[in-house]
């Protein structure tokens, strides 16, 4: 085993495929406990990508060649700057898609409709008959807009339209095989739509791209639900706009700082709130693994990645 291959577990949450990584015959290392010796034989990273890999932390490790991403995104790794150093990337292409894409929209029925209230409502014994009058808008025809049309913007489209809602959506890149509207901008799309779905890639061009005007374009009626990276919002403006009644509601799945402080919420109304739990499942998590364990395998064998960034 002295001559096997040394591949990192970055973070702590990873720990548990350790033993899956050690019975394909590697020796494993993990970030939390690594002695300098260890660290110099590092050739391979298992990462969670939402979690920053700074630079000087890569530089200390001579040896280092690939970083596997168990999660599809990928924006805490500096891709260019791997590149330029001969270490490539990998992530799990769209393969929680399907998973994410019927979160985002338990999540814009639950807040639309205001599930997660009602049933806190009966659980406190504050039912009361007239409550039932206090109701709210239907789902079908609303406008959903999507920001960013890959797996989960499609997947998530596909559903909504299936409810009788009218679907557009915007990406920096004009998708002529898209069956629906390209808006003209994001705060274009933000402003015809009565529900806005953060489902793009996180880089550091979109970062905070919801600002302040997209937040307000949305409105008082409308939601905002995130389902992609806590930095494509301003989270600030995004609370601010909530307890002033500039935005209706917000769903997120994703946050600025995770865990997020539970003390940041408590006074913010219209808020549906989960731990970036929409991409896994007992479904969709053995096949992310999977595929990260396939492109060590690759990569070791010397052969082309499975599933390497793209360009």
């Amino acid at each position: 085993m002295s001559n096997s291959p040394v591949v990192l577990i970055s973070h702590e949450m990873l720990g548990p495929i350790q033993p899956g990584l050690e019975a394909q015959g590697y020796r494993v290392a993990r970030r939390w406990d690594m002695t300098p010796e260890l660290a110099a034989e590092v050739r391979a990273i298992v990462h969670a990508g939402e979690i920053a890999l700074s630079p000087e932390f890569l530089a200390s490790l001579p040896a280092l060649k690939l970083i596997a991403n168990v999660s599809v995104g990928y924006d805490g790794v500096d891709v260019a700057w791997c590149r330029a150093r001969g270490i490539e990337v990998s992530h799990a292409e769209g393969l929680n898609a399907e998973d994410v894409a019927d979160h985002a929209v338990g999540l814009l029925i639950a807040s639309w409709r205001d599930i997660v209230r009602g049933d806190q409502m009966v659980r406190a014994g504050g039912w009361t008959m007239a409550d039932r009058m206090g109701a709210r808008p239907g789902l079908k025809g609303r406008k959903v807009g999507v920001m960013g049309l890959g797996y989960i913007g499609q997947a998530v489209a596909t559903r909504v339209e299936a409810f009788g809602m009218q679907v557009a959506w915007w990406g920096p890149r004009p998708k002529p095989e898209a069956r629906w509207p390209r808006a003209e901008s994001l705060l274009a799309l933000a402003a015809d739509s009565d529900i806005l779905v953060v489902a793009c890639r996180a880089d550091a061009s979109n970062r905070q791209a919801v600002n302040a005007a997209v937040i307000e374009a949305v409105g008082p009626r409308g939601l905002i639900v995130n389902v992609a990276r806590g930095s494509i919002i301003d989270e600030d403006a995004l609370i601010a706009a909530l307890k002033d009644g500039r935005l209706g509601r917000a769903a997120l799945d994703v946050f600025a700082q995770e865990p997020t402080p539970a003390a940041r919420w408590a006074e913010v109304p219209g808020t549906v709130l989960t731990p970036h739990s929409a991409g896994t499942t007992v479904d969709s998590l053995p096949l992310m693994i999977g595929q990260c364990f396939e492109n060590l395998r690759r990569f070791f064998a010397g052969e082309p990645l499975a599933s390497p960034v793209p360009d």
